[in-house]
């Protein structure tokens, strides 16, 4: 996909990136994103991933806009009380970038649907806030070979990683976190610290344009943890397990 006068323009601050240049933005409009989940993660991500040009950016979640989103969600304003999320959020990326193709899914995906939707991008990004959709998008990914760039957050701490199916040392999600019951404290029990959300779903989108421009080094098979009491990062080696039920036979 070639950029015109104006696309050179709008991206010229990524052109003038050596480890981007011309080729990586156009890798980057030529590409599909998924963006599971369209609260505090999706938020930042997709405005960032909309504003750096990607061509497609399908985004899913069938929850609509409450009062007590709005202190952290910014894609969504006071208006979008009792809106659907997707369409909210959809409607605010379209705001920054008219140029781009922005679809909302106005539902939570699962089984198919949600197979349908990860076969059809090139990445795809988990901005989910529970732990058996995290896994089932994990399975929908590794089924079809695509990258995920997984985020979450809660209180004052955040984590980030990525798994990619192509490279045969990668972990999946299922590595780092096995099956279990979802009993994790949610946002609303627990709390959580507004730009939080915003440090890790902008994190998510940089991995994700790293990975499409061919840039750098992502972090496939490391975990980033960020820990906003003590302004302090971690970053941890994550083992494949060769035993791991959703990717262990991989390479053997």
């Amino acid at each position: 996909m070639s950029l015109d006068d104006a696309q050179l323009l709008r991206y010229s601050r990524h052109v003038l990136l050596p480890d981007v240049g011309i080729e990586g933005q156009e890798r980057i409009a030529a590409a599909s994103v998924l963006v599971v989940g369209a609260g505090g993660l999706g938020c930042p991500a997709a405005l960032y991933l909309g504003a750096s040009g990607v061509g497609r950016l399908v985004v899913a979640d069938g929850d609509v806009v409450e009062l007590t989103n709005l202190q952290r969600q910014i894609g969504h304003a006071h208006n979008s009380i009792g809106e659907n999320k997707a369409v909210s959020l959809a409607r605010s990326v379209r705001a920054i970038n008219p140029e781009i193709e922005v679809v909302a899914i106005e539902s939570r995906l699962h089984g198919a649907a949600l197979s349908e939707a990860v076969r059809r991008a090139d990445i795809v990004v988990d901005a989910s806030d529970n732990f058996a959709t995290r896994h089932a998008i994990n399975r929908a990914c590794f089924e079809s070979g695509k990258p995920l760039v997984s985020g979450s957050a809660l209180g004052f701490s955040g984590q980030l990683a990525v798994f990619d199916p192509k490279q045969v040392s990668s972990p999946c999600y299922h590595c780092l976190f096995p099956d279990q019951d979802d009993d994790a404290p949610s946002c609303s029990e627990a709390g959580i610290l507004s730009p939080l959300v915003g440090v890790i779903g902008a994190a998510q989108a940089m991995e994700t344009l790293k990975w499409l421009a061919q840039s750098g080094q992502t972090l496939t098979g490391r975990l980033l943890l960020w820990d906003g009491l003590a302004s302090e990062m971690r970053v941890l080696k994550v083992p494949r397990d060769t035993g791991c039920s959703v990717c262990g036979g991989r390479g053997k």
